[in-house]
């Protein structure tokens, strides 16, 4: 718990010397978010008459630092709780920290670097020269890895991801054909997509030094522009160290009608799988319209904080975690 603090202190004085400004957003949300796999906390809010309104605990500050770099702001960070239901495993916790930042008109390579920067500041202010965690190591002050996920398909799955898409759509029949793990005849191309991530790619990741997945599928980023080169891919990274995944950025969407459409096709997938679906920002659209280009991040503190301090689990880098 003292090198929690120490982490997090130091991480505030790293943004500080950058020029970023803190930001306080709330937890109470119209919106929770709107990714198909994401389930939020619901609650009600009531009105002095006794009315009520459906309101979500946020799975992420994002929707609210979009709008404040719509309304001017340059270089924001959120350091706040963020809550996420059906999720509880060693790396998971309902309720955690995260660590978010935002950089405006910079391109998404320079929050990578950051990212990275904030990994081994954390390492470093624990006094750990390697992460160790179920047996898997990891020197983050190693130059880093950087890995496409096209390439770490082909590489730990033999799988011609690029091959299975085409602009804004996937074949699941391709995907189905190459899919070396198991899957059920009614799971899609994304479903494939996941098992064969979860099961064949990510045990590969961080192993000996910090690992850059990026350049994910279009259709597996919702929140993020798509590439200039290559319109199936997209502008989105995650950070991975020991098999744990750290971070997960992008190059900032900020088309409001496509944003719209991503966020509506993602509530449809919610729905079929899970028989419920999360409103969507209005706000948020209006602000993504007046919008800079941007490009952000979401850090689990709390997971670095555990490899970083030695712990096993999530739990034990939270001060009262959630019984």
């Amino acid at each position: 718990m003292l090198a929690r603090n120490k982490i997090i202190a130091a991480c505030r004085t790293w943004f500080a010397e950058r020029d970023f400004l803190e930001v306080d957003t709330p937890a109470l949300q119209v919106s929770p978010g709107n990714e198909a796999h994401l389930h939020a906390f619901k609650t009600t809010l009531i009105g002095n008459d006794g009315a009520g309104v459906d309101r979500y605990l946020h799975t992420s500050p994002e929707f609210a630092c979009k709008k404040l770099l719509a309304a001017g702001e340059k270089r924001i960070f959120n350091l706040g709780h963020v809550f996420r239901n059906r999720e509880r495993t060693l790396t998971h916790a309902p309720e955690f920290t995260m660590l978010e930042w935002y950089r405006v008109q910079e391109d998404y390579k320079v929050i990578i670097e950051d990212t990275i920067a904030l990994v081994r500041l954390a390492a470093s202010t624990a006094r750990q020269k390697q992460f160790n965690w179920r047996e898997r190591l990891c020197d983050p002050f190693e130059q880093a890895e950087w890995l496409s996920v096209a390439d770490a398909f082909q590489k730990f799955a033999s799988v011609d991801l690029l091959s299975t898409l085409s602009n804004n759509k996937s074949n699941r029949d391709s995907l189905a054909a190459q899919s070396p793990v198991a899957f059920q005849t009614d799971e899609s191309w994304s479903d494939i997509f996941s098992r064969i991530l979860v099961e064949k790619v990510e045990p590969n990741l961080g192993n000996g030094r910090i690992t850059v997945l990026y350049e994910y599928p279009a259709c597996e980023a919702a929140l993020a522009r798509t590439c200039a080169h290559d319109a199936r891919v997209a502008e989105r990274f995650e950070l991975y160290a020991c098999g744990v995944e750290l971070a997960n950025g992008f190059g900032e969407l900020t088309d409001a009608v496509e944003q719209r459409r991503r966020f509506e096709d993602e509530m449809e997938i919610k729905q079929r799988l899970y028989g419920e679906r999360y409103p969507i920002d209005e706000e948020l659209l209006e602000a993504l319209a007046m919008m800079p280009d941007a490009s952000g991040v979401a850090l689990g503190l709390d997971r670095l904080i555990m490899l970083a301090a030695g712990a096993t689990r999530i739990d034990q880098v939270q001060w009262v975690p959630v019984s």
